[in-house]
């Protein structure tokens, strides 16, 4: 070999190195993530779920980013009605449901057990509240104060949801309550972004049905025209399949000025089938999708996984979706969005609570003793 040759390939050499070198300590963040998950239960019906640990390693390189929340209704085992069946999900016992607020500081301590790096790839939520409680809005504050740092917004609550709210204790929510609004105005207040479920429709609907929930909805958004608002599944559930016209009415309301504030997100599976069934509901989620692209979020969903294949398959099965949005569009609703949204709440909220530090509610009336009068 002569001598430029060999210079030649010492070159070669350096470089392979420094490329070797250059991957080994790249920078994680600078990774190809295929998707931020804007819609993840770490906890299931019963409070039990994926260590902390177990999901960061699940993440890797395949999550850049993920809401964190639990599920704030314990699926009660009445043993009078599964005997030693122990029940882990809603629809395996006619037992109810009841408020679980100690989600709360589980997904506080979860996430505050993570180093800062880990940290900054998590956006934890508050769920632990019954929305139909005129204290609802005072216990998500008092989360805030009590956890400084940690919370970007609530959610996923439910007001309609099929059969989880006739079997709620104390009654189901309702749309038009002030104690929604009470929430609302919080988290207009607070910087708090907002994960709602709410069916488009009820369950096996009758022919004729008044939509009255779509009227309650839109009056509910423009009540709040300060909250940011993330509608899950886009209405969507297991049996509550699209209203007629659905794009049609979903364009229409993102087209709404006064509804600029409302997002929605495409989480779950079964959201995926309907939207793939055909060539025709692609192609009209599709056109929906590019008409207003900053508006949507993808989420998986997924409650308590074992493993990445969770996610990834309900990623995989918007596959004919992404193909037909394109790289570009696929970005925004995979990941962009998702920054943005979370981004602008972290902010917000972090500078109230620095500025409401210390400070408390007002003193409550002291209760009355034995007597009273």
């Amino acid at each position: 070999m002569t001598t430029t040759k060999m210079h030649r390939a010492g070159r070669a050499f350096a470089v392979a190195v420094a490329l070797v070198a250059m991957m080994l300590t790249a920078d994680p963040a600078a990774a190809e993530y295929k998707f931020n998950d804007s819609h993840f239960h770490l906890t299931n019906y019963i409070q039990e779920g994926t260590p902390i640990d177990d999901y960061v390693d699940i993440m890797g390189d395949v999550v850049k980013r993920s809401t964190l929340f639990g599920i704030p209704l314990q699926q009660m085992w009445d043993y009078g009605n599964t005997g030693d069946f122990a029940p882990w999900y809603y629809l395996q016992t006619d037992a109810p449901l009841y408020y679980y607020s100690f989600t709360d500081a589980f997904i506080a301590m979860q996430y505050l057990s993570q180093p800062e790096d880990v940290r900054k790839r998590l956006d934890p939520m508050i769920t632990g509240f019954n929305p139909a409680d005129m204290y609802a809005a005072d216990h998500i504050r008092r989360v805030l104060l009590t956890f400084p740092g940690v919370f970007s917004g609530i959610g996923e609550f439910t007001i309609h949801k099929e059969f989880v709210s006739p079997k709620t204790a104390g009654g189901a929510a309702s749309l038009s309550d002030p104690a929604l609004d009470r929430i609302f105005d919080f988290c207009a207040e607070s910087g708090l972004l907002a994960i709602l479920h709410n069916d488009i429709d009820m369950p096996f609907p009758k022919d004729g049905q008044d939509p009255y929930i779509l009227a309650q909805l839109k009056d509910l958004f423009r009540r709040h025209q300060d909250t940011t608002i993330i509608w899950a599944h886009a209405g969507l559930g297991r049996v509550v399949r699209p209203v007629e016209d659905q794009v049609a009415i979903i364009k229409k309301a993102l087209d709404d000025p006064k509804l600029n504030h409302v997002y929605i997100d495409i989480s779950w599976d079964e959201v995926a089938k309907y939207v793939t069934e055909s060539p025709e509901s692609l192609r009209k989620a599709a056109d929906l999708i590019r008409s207003e692209p900053d508006r949507f979020l993808f989420g998986s969903d997924c409650v308590a996984p074992s493993s990445i294949d969770n996610q990834l398959a309900v990623y995989e099965l918007y596959a004919p979706l992404w193909k037909e949005l394109g790289p570009e569009i696929t970005k925004k609703v995979c990941l962009d969005n998702y920054e943005r949204l979370f981004d602008a709440a972290r902010a917000k909220v972090r500078a109230w609570e620095k500025a409401n530090k210390g400070k408390t509610g007002p003193m409550p009336k002291p209760s009355p003793a034995s007597g009273y009068r």
